[in-house]
């Protein structure tokens, strides 16, 4: 069965909603996979939003009772648009999300603008995050753990504009997403023509098609401010140390990686305690999300290896 736009449809999650973190602020959630299953929160990019999760990856959480969660960042979806004082802030929202929905001990996983939330919320709960997982994630800009180059050098310059106007940025994207949706898939078919060989073969996929325009013109058409949000959090102190993180990290990096490269996954990698890079050869942003399988056995294997411990 396929949609209007000419992808193949998707199964809608199985539960879908907002959870109440503050008095004036909600995050979105959906929730795929085996609802009794061990919980993994999968975190988006930047952009994204909380469907951003692969087919595979959902199949595979209905397989091997795996209760998979995607949570919209503040400004995207259903969530209220906030800015974090730092990203470390985002862990009290997650310990928050957890606790509304029962979840008391889970991994964490995140794509590229989704990993310095994955590291926070492990530096904040290690009694609760059993390990984490990160794809292609952005490094510490600023700090002593920082690292230069990749696609922060222009969002280290453009952030302290976007203090000021990445909300009304925001509410202009998001009338441009309204506005594209009737050409939305020939759009995203241009973008894979002029990606690396390693991203043009993902999207070429109708699944992956089909995950990507569901999870933007779901998540974009009320707003649209959570990347802007996310550039300025990049730029900033994340408001901890890559040293913190105690738990178990895997890191799976393309070699070919055109927006943060390889070199700063290995940056990362080498100061976090407890920490394996996993390189994937000619493989390049977008990849990570084309080994789900791997990614959410390892994070089972590590959570056996916990529960024995």
């Amino acid at each position: 069965m396929r949609n209007p736009l000419g992808a193949p449809k998707l199964a809608r999650p199985k539960l879908e909603g907002t959870i109440a973190v503050g008095d004036l602020r909600r995050v979105g959630f959906a929730e795929f996979g085996d609802p009794q299953g061990r919980p993994v929160f999968w975190l988006h990019g930047t952009p994204g939003a909380r469907r951003q999760i692969p087919t595979e990856a959902r199949i595979y959480a209905e397989q091997n009772q795996l209760r998979l969660i995607g949570v919209d960042r503040p400004g995207i979806g259903s969530s209220t648009p906030h800015q974090y004082e730092n990203i470390g802030a985002f862990a009290d929202d997650l310990q928050i999300i957890a606790d509304t929905l029962g979840i008391d001990r889970m991994t964490v996983v995140g794509l590229s603008g989704g990993g310095p939330y994955t590291l926070a919320a492990a530096a904040a709960m290690p009694d609760r995050v059993v390990a984490v997982g990160v794809l292609g994630g952005v490094a510490p800009t600023v700090g002593p753990d920082a690292i230069k180059g990749g696609a922060m050098t222009l969002g280290t310059a453009v952030a302290p504009v976007l203090e000021v106007v990445g909300e009304p940025i925001g509410t202009v994207a998001t009338g441009l997403v309204r506005l594209i949706k009737p050409v939305a898939l020939p759009a995203l078919e241009i973008y894979a023509r002029v990606s690396p060989e390693g991203d043009r073969r993902l999207l070429a996929r109708p699944e992956f098609k089909a995950m990507f325009l569901d999870d933007l013109l779901n998540g974009g058409r009320k707003q649209l401010g959570a990347p802007f949000a996310d550039v300025v959090n990049f730029a900033r102190d994340w408001g901890f140390r890559l040293d913190e993180v105690k738990v178990p990290v895997r890191w799976w990096h393309g070699d070919k990686d055109h927006i943060i490269p390889h070199s700063h996954g290995e940056h990362v990698v080498a100061q976090l305690p407890d920490a394996e890079l996993f390189t994937l050869p000619g493989e390049s942003h977008l990849a990570g999300l084309g080994y789900a399988h791997e990614i959410l056995g390892s994070m089972s294997e590590l959570w056996e290896l916990h529960a024995q411990n």
